[in-house]
């Protein structure tokens, strides 16, 4: 029944995969959303939408798919479609508080509210302003726009106003969703997933199903085969600044440092503040103590991990350039150093900074690290994130 929209959604450049289309039958299937267009367009999205920037795209799909309902108008649904009146009613104990219920029944009911809604959509003619009977906008009328009605529907109207409307018809429209925008934990790891080395490691516990055809056809029995589950093998070094700005963009960070622990299974994570210096952390609670030597990081993990660093880069310039110009220690050697030093260890590095592009040209600092990392800065947004992890994964 809906193997046509699945093809509308691929031939619209969805990368809608089997698995996802049998996910949103089986929840059709199971009645999750029942008699409700809207609820119906929402569990497809769901199911088969998995990046923000595709939605779009799957609104104009999905308007291709069911072309023709958005032509039916008020007038010829309440014709041409006999709803049980038994189903109404749960419909409206469902959805109406009894003081709805109790207001409706005092004006004759649900049944006579519609039947007097088909009767006016019938004997009007053009736009009506005001009053308390016609269809129209700013008036008394149950039918209409900007009024006011104890029980009314709601036609042409952008959003509720008094939160009374029995039922509402209003055209839908969906904004483009740009690029450029923050991200949520759903989307980061969606981002992060561009950043992929597959690689069989651990046990052979996962059933080779080629492999067993294969050796079962040159054997002439069964002969069932197993390898080790698929993994992603990308080496990971995040380097997260906290403290001072960075508090802004506490809560962006989390969820990117939450991302990146589902996504990769070799991710070690360090501390700094401001900038790399000699020594990084992995307890704010302990980074006076308890601090590791960045010689040792460097000494230690290899030149096939990817190298990211989280921060604002908002600093003073000193901090960056000079002996000394650290804020909270005397710093031996200079911050630029110490960032040339891991980026020539890790060549696969990449900076990514919460503050949005358009405010880095007025901080120096921003563009002293810019210009240390050779362009490699990015926003923390879908199309920034996207970009970043495609570059790591040369």
């Amino acid at each position: 029944m809906f193997l046509p929209f699945f093809h509308h959604l691929r031939d619209a450049g969805l990368p809608v995969s089997l698995r996802e289309y049998l996910t949103f039958l089986e929840a059709v299937g199971a009645n999750l959303v029942t008699y409700d267009t809207e609820g119906f367009y929402y569990l497809a999205r769901t199911a088969m939408v998995k990046d923000e920037r595709l939605i779009d795209r799957f609104d104009r799909a999905f308007a291709t798919a069911f072309a023709g309902i958005e032509a039916i108008t008020p007038a010829d649904v309440l014709n041409a479609v006999d709803l049980p009146e038994d189903w109404l009613r749960k419909m409206a104990e469902k959805h109406l508080t009894p003081e709805e219920q109790a207001e409706i029944a005092s004006l004759g009911g649900f049944e006579q509210l519609m039947e007097a809604l088909k009767q006016r959509l019938k004997e009007q003619q053009g736009r009506h302003q005001g009053g308390n009977k016609w269809i129209g906008t700013g008036g008394t009328s149950p039918f209409g726009a900007y009024g006011y009605n104890p029980e009314g529907v709601r036609i042409g109207q952008d959003k509720s106003r008094h939160q009374r409307a029995v039922k509402v018809w209003d055209k839908r429209e969906f904004a483009n969703l740009a690029g450029d925008v923050e991200l949520g934990t759903r989307n980061i790891k969606m981002a992060l997933r561009r950043l992929r080395q597959w690689a069989r490691d651990g046990g052979e516990e996962q059933l080779d199903l080629p492999g067993t055809i294969r050796a079962t056809a040159q054997r002439g029995y069964l002969d069932v085969q197993t390898q080790a589950e698929r993994r992603n093998g990308a080496k990971v070094l995040l380097f997260l600044d906290v403290g001072g700005s960075m508090d802004a963009h506490i809560q962006l960070v989390e969820e990117l440092f939450s991302a990146a622990r589902s996504e990769f299974r070799h991710l070690e994570h360090f501390y700094f503040h401001n900038c790399l210096y000699e020594g990084v952390w992995r307890d704010n609670r302990r980074r006076w103590s308890e601090k590791t030597p960045t010689w040792d990081i460097l000494n230690t993990y290899g030149s096939d991990y990817r190298c990211i660093f989280v921060g604002d880069a908002a600093m003073s310039p000193y901090e960056i350039a000079y002996i000394g110009g650290a804020n909270e220690h005397w710093n031996e050697e200079a911050g630029q150093t110490w960032l040339e030093r891991a980026r020539a260890q890790w060549p696969l590095n990449l900076w990514i900074n919460p503050v949005p592009e358009k405010y880095w040209p007025y901080t120096q600092s921003t563009q002293m690290i810019g210009q240390i990392f050779e362009g490699r800065m990015v926003p923390m947004t879908l199309d920034g994130l996207d970009g970043g992890m495609r570059n790591l994964s040369r």
